[in-house]
């Protein structure tokens, strides 16, 4: 410090107790230097004066309270020449913690403190007579003096003694402590327990002395310590590591406290380690915020190889240097060493990091149910809550509401990402809702944002992740964005992150199929035109069958003719997550960021490390009352700021998964929810104010036990013996079955009543977050294909019905193979278990009618489609590998009552008085829901790409419900989930075009009068009416690439254009009645349709061998890309 300093009167040192004045740097002297061998010296200790430790760079904002717990000699192999060790307790604000000290620690703090307050009181004197100097207009600058200035000055002698006193720790209070320490007693009396009980008093009551360099390491705190986000505090303290780059040292503490031995060399450096619940980080020093590393705990391989069991997440390591004492750190694909000053605290780290890892309920390094990283949440009252969404809008509307309401933090990950899409729509009523301008508005205020891009092959994929990274780059230095993998140092070519994930303040997070990004925006009403553009500018009226277009730069033009071709109507499922839950998937992006940081870029200090955060749990020894009450103003903390969602959007793009190279043929993500019921709901006792609809019925049912579907994590064993059945438990309270229903407000209604069920109720539920990732994707060291086991094992423990959602549909039973996932040998053994039993159970599963990509069935350059088709076939109906084929050797005629493949269909006007054409709702979503009580949404399609954990990474969340209302199943009383219930109904809604007085008909899934009289007869008559008007493809009727050329070339004859898929319809219908030709106008007969259900085709190309012959790229490619 080289400023002088005004004497300010009235004032005193913080914490000094006591009324001193108070020192004020003075502009007018700031370029006056000291010395500079003594400014270096004095700079290195100065921090107790008042202005030298502010608020920012404190640890302490409130003294810590300290107590001798006990005291001890140690045993006589220890050579230290003091010998008592003092046990300390603690506590700070929430925290408490005890440190073991031996009493030579206590003497070195105390000379530590007496050698800083000595150089400051040589900067004091030196400031003071240059002052004087100045004042007498013999220094180099006179300062400007202020009416009241003399009559402080007067005061600097006075009280210059008494601000020394209250900075300084007096040795006579050191005396009582040295003797019981010397002494040659080998019993303990109180004396030196009271003795250094004063001696601790004297600095902990002392706001600068606690918060100074040497108090905090002599505390074990730093800057990480007493944020309630990481969880509570474990151990910390200095050790040396050697991996790290060159670290600038600028004061004695980052120095090797045994460079005097020769035991270390340039390469190690000391650094603060501090060790929280999920992960340990290494600081500069205590004072520093940001991580120079980190490992953050993840689940360790079973065995080691050795047969010695379990690998240890920290192990010591022997030395051949006896004075030196080592330990190493292995998490994932990473292991770091570590040195500290003695074999006991080496051993107290490994101890300490291994309890941390498996420590409950996270237990980070030893896997949950399923496999799964992530524990199940909701066992408890910890604030885990869901609300699901039904296509684009109203996902899109909540998130653009919750990055707006951002306060800290925003993390996006996708597949695909587009700047330039607008989260609300009519776009031009909503400028502002452009992701690019949202985030620019927050990043401006300060906001931190985070963005993981997929970095695709660019010779597969046209989604162009460089310009999106280049335009999100452009917007603000706050805006950080990292695209992985790199392909030619990983040689990951074939697999892409298939995640689609935005998380705000680690609050609310939001996961499903949908990713940001053009073409997944949609409402339940499905439009096929758009002309003039009102919804869908540009290259966001998308149709990837008809065109895929080859630059996103110019996203206002055009790609297609509005006048002559429909969009690919959109649908998907969405879901934000609020409490643990919504930390766990932050965590899985928090692993995916550092590991693409240090890939990509591990010098670069603008893109830091990040910390997962911590459900922290409130010690017992606050109290039981204090603890709920700490837990909810923790809640409310989190998700103080957030803004209710008005209104929901969503846009995307179709190729989510590129055909044979880095990604499946996944179609772009897009989960939609239509946007009529935005309001706030809020749970007895807690503050939400980010619900997306309000409910009338509060819930009233008590926690239930999480009886979940299955316990045993290894669930892709078929024969392991599962858990009891989720059952209602005796005395719920629940609320009649139709009233429960009718009683949901919709609030902020947009459109018709069909859309009231686009946004479900915030309701608390059990969740638990599963995922797929591996070494190349997330740097784990195990494989994790939690979402494959979470499938089976759903599937194998349902009692009614299963009814799925995906994009794809490609699995294989067992012995297969080629197919590696087991969804469909689930399925098989479920079906023939109740075959068997003589019960009826359902599976139902929605798929799209034709893969998402560009290009007819027959055209020559369609060889992906064709193959797509091909696996899909293989797996539902031809072959001996496929279901249908399986179980119709056993049931025959009967396999449709236990299960049946669907699609979904839209119609209407390309304009006002256009052709009347239709298109295929592309089902893009990812969720199965069982027995209306459980539900599992997430970014994994249901095939080997995204199910094995090895290929493509996925995160999805397991919902399984807590609050029940009345319902029926089989004709049979049940108690249904609050949040699957209302979610499986909004969704049949929407696909059988019921009005809201209609739902009761389909509240049982499985009687013969909903599943066979409104469901299958629905989707056949709707199926007849498309085929009658548009002859469109596929169809049952079509059996060969003959025929379908054929079809191909007649209505283009007739209509002069038609899309690629057969899509329009002629002006008038043509029909014998009598012997007479009537004409029919098409929409007439198309307004007999309901909803958007359609049979799946399963005789389409029945007569064709689909797979790429040998002059298609697509035959040289692995059957893997499937």
């Amino acid at each position: 410090m080289a400023s002088s300093e005004q004497l300010m009167g009235g004032g005193s040192v913080v914490g000094g107790g006591g009324s001193g004045p108070r020192y004020v740097k003075m502009q007018s002297e700031s370029s006056t230097p000291l010395q500079p061998q003594s400014s270096s010296i004095i700079s290195s200790f100065f921090s107790f004066r008042q202005g030298s430790t502010p608020e920012s760079c404190r640890i302490f904002d409130e003294l810590p309270k300290g107590t001798i717990v006990s005291v001890s000699r140690p045993d006589l192999s220890d050579i230290s020449p003091v010998q008592l060790s003092y046990t300390i307790e603690v506590q700070y604000k929430q925290f408490k913690w005890t440190l073991l000290k031996k009493a030579a620690q206590v003497f070195y703090l105390h000379f530590a403190l007496k050698k800083r307050l000595f150089f400051e009181e040589i900067q004091e004197k030196q400031e003071q007579v240059k002052e004087w100097l100045q004042n007498l207009g013999i220094g180099e600058h006179t300062p400007m003096v202020h009416d009241d200035d003399d009559a402080e000055d007067e005061t600097v002698p006075l009280h210059h003694d008494e601000i020394a006193k209250n900075r300084d720790v007096p040795s006579s209070a050191a005396l009582p402590v040295i003797r019981p320490a010397l002494g040659k007693q080998h019993s303990m009396s109180d004396e030196a327990k009271v003795a250094m009980q004063q001696y601790l008093n004297h600095f902990l009551g002392n706001m600068d002395i606690v918060n100074s360099r040497e108090v905090c390491k002599f505390l074990e705190v730093s800057k990480l310590s007493f944020l309630p986000e990481y969880g509570p505090k474990l151990k910390e303290e200095y050790v040396m590591v050697k991996h790290l780059p060159q670290i600038v040292k600028n004061d004695d503490s980052r120095k090797c406290a045994c460079c005097c031995f020769s035991c270390c060399n340039d390469n190690w450096q000391k650094v603060w380690a501090v060790l929280k619940p999920g992960f340990l980080a290494l600081l500069a020093d205590p004072f520093a915020t940001k991580p120079l590393d980190i490992i953050v705990f993840d689940v360790l391989p079973t065995s080691d190889g050795s047969g010695e069991g379990r690998v240890p997440l920290a192990a010591e390591i022997k030395e051949r240097n006896p004075l030196r004492h080592s330990f190493k750190v292995t998490c994932g694909n990473r292991s770091i060493d570590l040195r500290s000053k003695s074999g006991a605290r080496v051993k107290d780290w490994v101890a300490a990091i291994n309890d941390a890892g498996l420590r409950p309920p996270e237990g980070w390094c030893y896997p949950h149910r399923f496999g799964s990283f992530a524990p199940p949440r909701g066992l408890s009252d910890d604030g885990s809550q869901a609300q699901w969404f039904i296509d684009g809008r109203a996902a899109f509307d909540a998130i653009a509401s919750s990055i707006e309401d951002a306060k800290s933090e925003i993390f996006i990950c996708g597949w695909w990402l587009c700047p330039e899409l607008y989260l609300r729509r009519p776009f031009r009523d909503h400028a502002s809702s452009r992701l690019d301008s949202l985030l620019e508005i927050k990043a401006k205020q300060g906001i931190q944002i985070y963005i993981l891009l997929y970095k695709e092959v660019a010779l597969a994929l046209k989604i162009n992740s460089v310009y999106s990274k280049r335009k999100l780059l452009s917007i603000h230095e706050n805006v950080r964005v990292l695209r992985s993998p790199d392909h030619f140092s990983t040689g990951v070519y074939l697999w892409s992150h298939h995640e689609k994930l935005v998380i705000v303040d680690h609050q609310v997070c939001f996961i499903g199929g949908l990713d940001l990004c053009f073409g997944r925006y949609d409402t339940c009403e499905h439009r096929v035109g758009d002309c003039p553009p009102q919804e869908w500018p540009g290259k966001d009226y998308y149709n990837p069958r008809e065109s895929e277009p080859n630059s996103w730069e110019d996203m206002m033009k055009d790609e297609l003719d509005r006048g002559k071709y429909p969009r690919m109507p959109w649908h998907d499922v969405h879901c934000a997550l609020w409490g643990p839950p919504c930390r766990d998937v932050a965590r899985h992006f928090v692993q995916r960021w550092n590991y693409a940081k240090r890939n990509k870029a591990p010098y670069e200090e603008a893109i830091p490390l990040l910390m997962p955060q911590q459900h922290m749990v409130i010690p017992h020894y606050m109290g039981q009352n204090k603890e709920k009450e700490v837990e909810r103003k923790d809640f409310e903390d989190n998700v103080k700021g957030i803004k209710r969602l008005d209104s929901f959007s969503s846009s995307s793009s179709l190729q989510d998964i590129p055909l044979l190279l880095p990604q499946e043929a996944d179609g772009p993500d897009g989960s939609g929810v239509g946007p009529k019921q935005n309001g706030l709901e809020s749970t007895p006792g807690r503050s939400h104010p980010h619900a997306f609809r309000k409910s009338k019925i509060e819930p009233v049912f008590p926690d239930m036990p999480m009886t979940s579907f299955v316990d045993d994590h290894d669930s892709l064993n078929l024969h392991v013996k599962m858990s009891p059945d989720l059952a209602a438990e005796p005395g719920i309270k629940t609320s009649d079955d139709l009233e429960w229903w009718e009683s949901q407000e919709r609030v902020d209604q947009i459109g018709s009543v069909d859309e009231s069920g686009q946004v479900g109720s915030r309701v608390s539920c059990h969740c638990q977050v599963i995922r797929s990732v591996s070494q190349w994707s997330a740097g784990t060291s195990q494989i994790e294909e939690s979402i494959h086991c979470a499938y089976c094992s759903l599937i194998e423990k349902a009692e009614n019905f299963v009814y799925i959602e995906n994009q794809f549909f490609i699995s294989g039973l067992s012995g297969d193979d080629i197919i590696q996932n087991r969804v469909l040998e689930a399925l098989y053994r479920r079906i023939m278990r109740a075959f068997n039993d003589k019960k009826c159970f359902r599976v139902i599963i929605v798929i799209p009618l034709l893969p998402g990509f560009q290009g007819g069935v027959d055209d020559g350059g369609a060889a992906s489609v064709r193959a797509i088709m091909h696996w899909q076939y293989r797996t539902i109906c031809r072959g001996q590998n496929s279901v249908l084929h399986n179980l119709y050797d056993l049931l025959g005629p009967k396999t449709h009552d236990y299960i049946s493949f669907y699609g979904l269909r839209a119609y209407g006007q390309l304009f006002n008085g256009g052709p009347v054409v239709t298109s295929q709702v592309y089902v893009h979503s990812k969720i199965m829901i069982v027995d209306d009580r459980a539900t599992l949404i997430g970014s994994a399609n249901i095939n080997d790409r995204s199910l094995l954990g090895s290929r493509d990474s996925e995160i999805g969340v397991l919902i399984e419900d807590k609050e029940f209302v009345d319902s029926s199943m089989g004709g049979k009383p049940w108690k249904a989930g609050k949040f699957t219930l209302s979610l499986r109904l909004s969704l049949w809604s929407e696909h059988l075009g019921l009005h809201a007085k209609e739902i009761y008909k389909v509240i049982d899934p499985v009687i013969e009068s909903t599943y066979k009289d409104r469901w299958m007869s629905t989707a056949k008559t709707n199926t007849m009416i498309y085929q009658d008007v548009f002859s469109c493809v596929p169809s049952d009727l079509i059996h060969t690439r003959a025929a379908l050329r054929q079809s191909t070339a007649f209505w283009k004859d007739r209509l002069g254009h038609t899309t690629i898929d057969l899509g329009i319809a002629p002006q008038k219908l043509e029909s014998y009645q009598n012997g007479d030709i009537k004409n029919t106008d098409p929409l007439e007969r198309l307004q007999s349709v309901r909803g958007h259900l359609v049979s799946f085709p399963l005789d389409f190309m029945c007569k064709e061998d689909l797979r790429p012959v040998f002059n298609e790229s697509e035959y040289y490619a692995s059957q893997v890309f499937y």
